[in-house]
């Protein structure tokens, strides 16, 4: 045995030897203006950072809950804010992203070949699994395309409750899109339009960065827009926020109805108390809702028509179909020179027919495609109106628990809170009213 492996040792020597003797006996041929390329070995995949990535996700989804149902802590959020923008969004590039893994979940459920990286499940489930206990814990100080809008946002203008209701409804409809396109394997919209992943990796598309600049400008303005009028992942946890066991709760004792937490939220999603109705207004009410469930069949079912006109655009963003036009206008001479695709494909060898062929399929696939988006804003519209039509009663100013990010803004502005701190004797400090 010991014979054997001194034997080895010699073989390598000897073969490292010869290499290098052969490299001196036929030096390397010199080119003008070539550089020689060397071989450089590939770094393994780390794919332990994706479980550091679950872990740091975990243990900030456990301090945001805390901070924001147990200490009462505004200031705590703010700064778990910024370690996860720097992390989450600056080191890490904005992926994983919880928002996006959205679009892995439903690829992965319509398509039994797609393998579902395990990181990625858990950053789309664990912080729906904390929303269901604790609210909108996920959004105060750990997502960073929230947190990086938190932080820019000097002063919030109040979007009238009209406008409010109405751009609400915006992320379901994207959060739709998203699911059908992911699902069919057309594209990931939500990575493809993120408006602050290019200034996350410094770099990106130029028409991205200009989207992502005038919405930080409009959160300077106004609280958080991407996240209440664009985000599709809000909109799955603020669904969820509804039935949450434990919530943010803007008193910890007894509210006094002072309204200065209203006047500091700037999501408008503190609701004041509600006025009793008389017999004829909720009278009236139960109408308005019998008249909502009667319609709500054929407005979805008309939704649902319309929305079979639009197969042919909404298959342009399927690489097929897409490719298919491209080539069309090149072999028209209506386009200025060929893509990489074009070109790639010409390479194959396949006829164009075939090509053609799979297109039309795919345009006839979103026939029925569009007609269940169209069914999906119809059922978002009528769950709208049947929420518009029941009249919950509060007796006191208490956040809307879809609404409400648990951004803790509300903390600093409520006496009943200060007192409880120490940093005021008695409420009537902050709610007195001003000599005449």
């Amino acid at each position: 045995m010991t014979m054997r492996v001194r034997t080895g040792c010699v073989g390598a020597v000897a073969v490292l030897w010869a290499s290098t003797a052969a490299g001196e006996l036929i030096p390397t041929p010199t080119f003008s203006n070539h550089a020689i390329p060397t071989a450089e070995v590939p770094h393994g995949d780390p794919s332990y950072w994706q479980w550091v990535d679950v872990g740091l996700l975990c243990v900030a989804l456990i301090l945001a809950s805390y901070f924001a149902l147990v200490s009462r802590s505004r200031r705590h959020l703010l700064v778990l804010s910024v370690a996860c923008l720097v992390w989450f969004g600056f080191i890490r590039d904005g992926c994983i992203c919880s928002i996006g893994a959205l679009q892995n979940v439903a690829l992965a459920c319509a398509e039994p070949t797609y393998l579902l990286p395990a990181g990625v499940a858990l950053f789309f489930v664990l912080p729906l699994l904390f929303t269901v206990f604790f609210g909108r814990t996920f959004c105060a100080s750990v997502c960073p395309l929230g947190a990086i809008q938190e932080i820019v946002a000097v002063r919030s203008l109040k979007v009238p409750r009209w406008l409010d209701e109405s751009l609400g409804l915006l992320p379901f409809f994207y959060l739709g899109a998203a699911v059908i396109f992911a699902a069919t394997g057309t594209a990931f919209i939500i990575c493809r339009y993120d408006p602050f992943v290019a200034f996350f990796r410094l770099n990106g598309n130029v028409h991205m960065l200009v989207f992502g600049v005038c919405m930080l400008i409009v959160a300077g303005i106004v609280g958080r827009p991407y996240c209440r009028y664009l985000c599709p992942y809000g909109a799955l946890l603020g669904l969820l926020s509804r039935v949450a066991k434990w919530h943010l709760r803007i008193v910890p004792g007894e509210c006094i109805k002072c309204r200065l937490c209203e006047d500091a939220c700037p999501y408008g999603a503190i609701h004041p108390p509600t006025v009793p109705q008389t017999a004829r207004q909720r009278m009236q009410g139960k109408r308005n809702l019998l008249w909502v469930l009667a319609v709500a069949p054929l407005a979805i079912g008309l939704l649902a028509w319309i929305g079979t006109w639009w197969a042919v655009p909404l298959s342009r963003f399927h690489p097929t179909v897409r490719l298919w036009d491209q080539i069309c206008q090149e072999e028209r001479g209506l386009a200025d020179g060929t893509t990489d695709a074009s070109d790639a494909y010409r390479n194959t060898g396949q006829p164009l027919s075939l090509l053609e062929g799979e297109a039309y399929a795919w345009q006839q696939r979103f026939v029925r495609i569009g007609g269940w988006f169209g069914a999906w804003v119809g059922v978002v519209l009528s769950v709208k109106l049947v929420q518009l039509s029941i009249r919950r009663r509060r007796t006191d100013y208490r956040p809307q628990q879809a609404g409400c990010v648990s951004c803790g803004r509300c903390f600093q502005s409520c006496p009943v809170e200060l007192v409880r701190l120490g940093l005021i004797q008695d409420v009537s400090e902050m709610v007195e009213e001003p000599p005449a």
